[in-house]
């Protein structure tokens, strides 16, 4: 089987998959391989902004470490939280001054910063409430008109192998008319860039590619996977309970004066949180939220930003105003129905300050990566900035150890998937969805874990003997099987920590 040799491949195009690409030399032949479209990722759903020390007068790193350790409950690795910080600065500003992200600015063309919740200070580059979709659609602007880059949309990376120093890729390319074809590809350096795992929850924020397919192929080659059950719970997804993708309202809401109210329309967090109040950590509202349906026996919450003027709501969140004005609510003249919802993972494939993992030639950037910098919770908006520091050093240290490299061929021996015949039963998914947000919803529930785990043994065990089609469906049930695997071991094994 011969395979289309590259110097690069990049599975994942949102912005830690993009930004590396454009991080990395000329010289070398760079694939990548978009699940979907372009624009379909978790980058593109990002609403609050880009946290980085900007405005040196009123802030400093210092402090930004600190709220990143507090949110992160002292969970993470300092070592890598000091690159971030320390260096994300620079790469904000070249989103502005390089690429063309239209941060929005004060009367005098400084950044306007706004504050999230956890921040000690006002440190959010932001585009509206819709910065994720303004920095991914200019990069990708600008990496189109790279001539040693190559994309490929619509494309399953279904397996992954490596022998020699080589890794050898079988994906799945969908067509217009839903037929689906293989083709082959090889690299010394494979970039993940996978985005989350939200899709193996019934609700959750995530778009529909989030399946952790990174996460398990690189499980699979031997990769350490590290804190995969350090999920985090957003308190402000729109509560639609209809809908398994759960419209987001962004930290900066509450970070621009929104109140939480519980079902009697009667503020709350003052009661658990008398200083930080709505803008705590959003693991700590979250609990506070969960304690409160405790209290009240009723699970109806509400934002509240219908106090501040109504012109300065609609044009700070026109995205937000738009999509709940659409689901009947005016924010400007009345509160919205709110509830926690499965948002970010905090942990994935272990990396060093590189990005690099424990295989050569194999990185991790973005949501499916753990670089520590997070902790057990992540610190509001501080998840662009991981994305875009990381991928680019390890552009960076691909450049470093790398040749000029032009698209050849190899060979090499890889089962044909003719050969898989059987058809992927119904309703695993679906099983593995209500498994998990019985499990594991901001606290573990450890009776629905131990029983959950056992299921989805018999399942793992099921999909790794059987000889089902290689198909887009059955890569994603084995990547969300493998995740749910991976989390609830790991939720068992830590049963007694505090």
């Amino acid at each position: 089987m011969k395979f289309k040799k590259y110097g690069v491949i990049i599975v994942g195009t949102g912005i830690s998959g993009i930004y590396a690409a454009l991080n990395l030399s000329d010289k070398l032949s760079v694939l990548m391989l978009s699940k979907r479209e372009l624009t379909l990722c978790n980058s593109a759903l990002a609403q609050g902004g880009v946290a980085a020390v900007m405005d040196k007068d009123n802030d400093n790193p210092e402090l930004h470490i600190k709220d990143t350790l507090v949110a992160g409950q002292y969970k993470n690795n300092l070592d890598n939280v000091k690159i971030l910080v320390e260096q994300g600065p620079n790469d904000v500003k070249r989103l502005a001054d390089v690429y063309g992200v239209d941060f929005d600015r004060n009367a005098d063309g400084s950044l306007a910063l706004t504050l999230e919740g956890g921040h000690s200070r006002r440190r959010i580059a932001h585009h509206k409430d819709t910065t994720g979709y303004e920095i991914e659609t200019n990069l990708i602007e600008q990496v189109q008109k790279l001539k040693n880059v190559s994309v490929i949309n619509n494309s399953v990376l279904c397996r992954l192998e490596r022998e020699n120093g080589v890794f050898f890729a079988d994906v799945i390319v969908n067509d217009e008319k839903g037929g689906i074809s293989h083709e082959y590809y090889c690299s010394e350096n494979v970039i993940l860039a996978t985005g989350g795992i939200g899709r193996v929850y019934a609700y959750t924020t995530n778009s529909a590619i989030a399946t952790g397919d990174g996460i398990r192929l690189a499980y699979d080659l031997g990769a350490k996977i590290e804190n995969l059950s350090y999920v985090q719970f957003h308190p402000t997804a729109f509560a639609d309970r209809k809908n398994q993708e759960c419209f987001l309202i962004s930290e900066a809401v509450r970070g621009e004066g929104a109140y939480l109210l519980n079902c009697r329309k009667e503020r709350f967090m003052p009661n658990y949180e008398p200083e930080r109040k709505e803008l705590a950590p959003r693991d700590v509202v979250s609990a506070c939220i969960m304690e409160e349906e405790k209290k009240t026996g009723s699970n109806d919450f509400w934002l509240d930003i219908s106090h501040k003027d109504p012109e300065f709501v609609k044009n700070r969140f026109p995205m937000i105003y738009k999509n709940v004005l659409e689901k009947g609510y005016d924010m400007t003249k009345e509160p919205i129905p709110i509830y926690p919802c499965q948002h970010y993972l905090m942990g994935g494939i272990n990396v060093d300050g590189k990005g690099a993992t424990n295989i050569e030639g194999l990185y991790a950037a973005g949501e499916c990566s753990h670089t520590g910098v997070h902790g057990k919770n992540r610190l509001a908006s501080n998840s662009l900035l991981e994305a875009l520091v990381f991928s680019r050093l390890i552009a960076e240290d691909i450049n470093s150890h790398s040749e000029k490299i032009n698209v050849s061929e190899m060979e090499y021996n890889m089962p044909d998937p003719a050969q898989f015949t059987e058809t992927l039963p119904e309703g695993i998914v679906a099983e593995v969805r209500e498994i998990m947000q019985n499990a594991y919803f901001v606290f573990p529930n450890y009776p629905e874990a131990e029983k959950g785990l056992a299921r989805i043994k018999q399942l793992r065990e099921m999909l790794e003997r059987g000889n089902y089609k290689l198909t887009p469906e059955f890569v994603e049930t084995k990547s969300l099987v493998t995740v749910a695997y991976i989390i609830l071991t790991e939720v068992l094994e830590r049963k007694d920590e505090k």
